[in-house]
């Protein structure tokens, strides 16, 4: 996605689907309700840096950028990402 110049910004448990048989190893991402372009279409440029944002994306597992207000971005995505794997190896989050 990011390659493409999107972010998702609901990566979560409930978005992510593992492929069957022969491809059982391949992740795939579901659910592209809250996806953004960080490509403004009409500068042609990186989105600007925001503050004051609204919250997007599941409280439990976003970064705190967005708990802050700050315009999402890959790093985000990231963030969350990883969030979402420790969630996943211990069965809950440290907060």
């Amino acid at each position: 996605m990011h390659e493409r110049n999107v972010i998702h910004r609901d990566i979560k448990p409930d978005n992510i689907m593992m492929g069957l048989g022969a491809a059982s190893n391949i992740v795939h991402l579901i659910d592209f309700g809250l996806t953004r372009s960080i490509i403004d279409p009409k500068t042609n440029r990186h989105i600007p840096f925001v503050q004051g944002k609204n919250l997007i994306g599941t409280c439990r597992y976003v970064s705190i950028n967005a708990h802050l207000g700050y315009e999402l971005s890959r790093r985000d995505d990231l963030l969350t990402l990883g969030n979402v794997m420790i969630f996943l190896l211990k069965g809950a989050l440290p907060w």
